[in-house]
């Protein structure tokens, strides 16, 4: 049974960044400065944030895996936004890189790994109808997980030059009018779909849609949630999924965000190793047959 919304509608945007105001102004909301780049490769200009102070998340990370905390159980109050359903809650990221970042956390534990469910979409698609932005998945640590307990992520577009995100236009010279694509076009493994015809469909009745469409992609790239690490993102217009095989390449970790065309480097010989490489072999070299380059 899908979880019914529960927060006031067209006001999910203005509390998210009525929300971070709060926490920044009570010290709960602890972004990590960064300075972007663009890197260009065939055409595609991949935003690359560069960390100026990756220590204290680190710091954060290892202290949580060490005492077993779970971040979420219970969430700082001073970080909620909403209540999505009776299911979800909305809570802006701690230590965020992009403004306005949020997680749509599962209130009871589940595990990251589980698959997606009804209730899992419907809170991506209310997030999506009330922000317009990107929600994303990561599925596994070799996927960018850094936490256990389930949650999905959103963060606001554009994600760099433009309206949208840097592979907006690769992508959507692939993706089919209807069903799902595994194609070719692309140098690692990708499923995708249009969600064009879901309109402005209630979150209920496009949660029964979405997780039609993600089985599919499970089924179509050989993707076994619990065994097979995966990303999936979506917008209002299109979904995607990425199977995984490990979780960084040369010391540069990827998330769902890299398959956006969003990346994040510790530091500045990481960078170079990037620019070096290229992008796309990075993104290559994280999803199976890869590993290798």
């Amino acid at each position: 049974m899908v979880a019914h919304v529960r927060f006031e509608a067209g006001t999910l945007a203005a509390e998210i960044a009525a929300r971070t105001e709060r926490a920044l102004a009570l010290g709960a909301l602890l972004p990590i400065p960064t300075h972007a780049r663009v890197i260009r490769e065939r055409g595609i200009p991949f935003v690359v944030r560069v960390l100026e102070q990756l220590a204290r998340k680190q710091a954060a990370r290892v202290g949580q895996q060490a005492s077993g905390t779970n971040p979420f159980l219970p969430y700082d109050e001073d970080l909620w936004v909403a209540d999505l359903s009776d299911t979800h809650v909305c809570l802006l990221n701690k230590f965020n890189v992009v403004e306005h970042h949020v997680l749509l956390v599962t209130r009871a534990f589940e595990n990251q790994e589980e698959p997606l469910c009804p209730a899992d979409f419907a809170a991506l698609w209310a997030c999506l109808e009330e922000t317009a932005g990107l929600c994303f998945y990561n599925a596994g640590q070799a996927a960018g997980a850094s936490q256990r307990h389930k949650h999905l992520q959103a963060v606001p577009l554009p994600l760099g030059p433009g309206d949208g995100f840097p592979l907006a236009e690769r992508l959507g010279a692939l993706v089919p009018t209807r069903g799902v694509a595994v194609p070719d076009g692309l140098p690692f493994p990708v499923a995708l779909a249009s969600l064009e015809a879901l309109g402005s469909r209630h979150p209920d009745d496009a949660a029964q849609a979405l997780e039609a469409l993600y089985r599919e992609m499970l089924e179509r790239t050989g993707v076994v949630p619990g065994r097979t690490a995966y990303n999936l993102l979506a917008t209002r217009r299109w979904l995607w999924l990425v199977p995984r095989s490990q979780a960084e390449w040369q010391g540069i970790p990827v998330n769902a965000l890299g398959f956006a065309g969003a990346l994040i480097v510790p530091d500045e010989a990481a960078f170079a190793r990037l620019r070096a490489n290229g992008p796309l072999a990075l993104l290559r070299a994280v999803t199976p047959g890869g590993e290798r380059v």
